[in-house]
């Protein structure tokens, strides 16, 4: 593991020591990797590869070869990724650290100098390096924010949905605190499969509605366009795909907590079972019909 900086009194005053003698710098982009490694370990110490696979594992090979043992890099964008796993998975230390914090403002920019900069910093331990989750808690990261992508989405078409309903003059949206519930969506289904009845719609309100069905009836009285009704269709048939696909996200999600969950368990020191271990860790999934509704729901869920 990388060591950090360490400064001596000398008679000269405070002086920072080399820590990280076998350390490289690697300045990272989408189609080149610029690899510096100290002068004494190759003629051609500061290196341009490109970024395919074969690249990585020449990279990985050529640092060996030069008896490097830790190597920083900057947290570009996702470019970083595929470089940094290959690197750590061939027995490499890999310090990811801030582009903020490594800004070479002493000379002018180039990928060599950036690489050879990196490495300098490393060498003397002045690299703080960003938290890297590994196994599964890398992977439950990746969905959950994949997840919160989709939710997001699905908000935007669901705000389309009202917008269409609006220039209709159909003001489902005063009379629901929440559309997509299940008032909401019967009300809509029924809308789209060809249902005109204000007060046949109204009866569709859930039970536990509190908004009179009389003024559900008044808000459902509407124009009927043609244009907007397809719009509303398309965007329907929209946000019923994202809540599949919620679906399918939140199912692997909770494959990847099974696994989170033994492991935990293993590390305590206690016995996993299923039914013992939901009840300490909930199930990081939610249903997609709450992930819109709001708080003060007039018409279940």
């Amino acid at each position: 593991m990388a060591k950090k900086a360490k400064k001596v009194k000398t008679a000269k005053g405070a002086e920072l020591r080399i820590v990280n003698p076998d350390a490289a710098g690697i300045d990272i982009a989408d189609g080149i990797m610029q690899v510096c490694v100290p002068a004494d370990r190759s003629k051609d110490n500061n290196r341009t590869f490109g970024a395919y696979t074969s690249d990585l594992h020449a990279i990985s090979a050529w640092l060996r070869e030069c008896g490097i043992k830790t190597v920083a890099m900057e947290s570009t964008g996702v470019y970083w990724i595929p470089l940094f796993c290959r690197l750590q998975e061939d027995g490499l230390d890999v310090v990811l650290t801030n582009a903020r914090d490594v800004k070479n403002i002493t000379e002018r920019k180039t990928d060599e100098s950036d690489a050879e900069w990196l490495m300098l910093l490393h060498q003397y331990g002045l690299l703080k390096a960003s938290f890297q989750p590994h196994n599964d808690a890398k992977r439950m990261r990746t969905l959950t924010r994949h997840r919160d992508t989709l939710s997001r989405e699905a908000s935007s078409i669901v705000l389309r949905m009202q917008k269409a309903m609006q220039q209709m003059n159909i003001k489902l949206t005063l009379v629901l605190s929440d559309i997509t519930g299940k008032s909401g969506i019967r009300i809509i289904e029924a809308i789209l499969a060809g249902e005109r009845d204000p007060k046949r719609l109204a009866e569709l309100a859930d039970i536990q509605c509190k908004t009179p069905k009389e003024e559900i009836t008044k808000a459902l009285e509407g124009n009927w366009e043609e244009d907007l009704m397809f719009v509303l269709r398309q965007n329907y048939d929209t946000f019923k795909h994202y809540c599949i696909q919620l679906g399918e996200c939140d199912a692997e999600l909770e494959k990847l907590m099974e696994n989170y969950r033994a492991e935990v368990a293993k590390v305590e020191g206690t016995s996993y079972s299923p039914a013992k271990n939901a009840a300490i860790i909930k199930r990081p999934g939610i249903p997609w019909a709450s992930t819109w509704k709001g708080r003060h729901t007039k018409c279940g869920e």
